[in-house]
């Protein structure tokens, strides 16, 4: 998804040369949740179960970085927080989200069912339509980020899925801990060894990472972390090999 301008690597693989506001939603939609595979089945239960354990205090904040055409992140967050924010900058994701909100379409009440079928969870305690209409859309640039902003947050194939630079991809989850506060929840999720994905005809980037790399950048960055691959064996699409999830804690940001 298109986050910004980062402070380096502006050539033609970098983020900013693709063209993100002609970025298709409702194809993407289609191509990608209008089913739910076991692989994000399985990651909403490992989020589900790791926010229960972890949520934050009362009156919490929430943020999905890069929000894109993907709802289940912050269905994910919705129990725990008294606002969330869903934070992008393609001009299409942006009027798709507003589109979205609070009324959200039938397609994501299969990833919802998941996380409620945790019993006795604050799942079960919320309807999700009536939770979303705390959920704002913000425009906004990922490597201008305000830092120590946010309680919980999300970023789900955002910083593999943006550029084919390492260093972007470095930076964005770099962005994405420094603006939760110390201590806060986290979940993080990418496309394994992806290279690079084709929506409505045109082809944008990736960064071929796996669980080693995401657990390299994200080290210096976290009080804890686990990372571990997901994947059922299921081949969704040409060269599909899984997905890669990251849940954690933030730690405090240094200048």
């Amino acid at each position: 998804m298109d986050m910004g301008t980062p402070s380096a690597a502006t050539h033609e693989h970098a983020n900013s040369a693709y063209p993100w506001d002609s970025f298709n939603p409702t194809q993407y939609v289609l191509d990608n949740y209008a089913r739910l595979i076991e692989d994000d089945r399985q990651i909403l239960q490992m989020v589900r179960d790791f926010f229960i354990t972890r949520a934050p205090k009362p009156g919490a904040h929430g943020v999905d970085v890069g929000a894109g055409a993907n709802l289940y992140p912050m269905l994910a967050m919705l129990p725990f927080c008294d606002s969330v924010t869903l934070f992008e900058r393609s001009r299409s994701n942006l009027a798709w989200l507003g589109d979205q909100l609070p009324d959200f379409r039938p397609i994501w009440d299969p990833f919802w069912a998941v996380l409620a079928a945790k019993e006795d969870s604050p799942y079960g305690l919320v309807d999700p339509r009536v939770a979303a209409a705390r959920v704002r859309v913000q425009p906004g640039d990922l490597f201008q980020l305000e830092r120590g902003r946010w309680d919980l947050g999300t970023m789900f194939f955002v910083a593999e899925s943006m550029s084919e630079e390492m260093g972007e991809f470095d930076e964005a989850l770099e962005k994405f801990v420094h603006a939760l506060r110390p201590g806060a929840p986290f979940a993080a999720a990418f496309m394994a060894q992806s290279p690079g994905y084709t929506v409505g005809g045109i082809r944008y980037p990736a960064v071929a990472v796996t669980a080693d790399d995401v657990l390299r950048s994200l080290k210096p960055l976290v009080e804890e972390v686990t990372v571990e691959p997901v994947f059922s064996g299921e081949v969704i699409k040409p060269k599909y090999q899984g997905m890669i999830l990251a849940l954690g804690r933030a730690g405090a940001a240094i200048d």
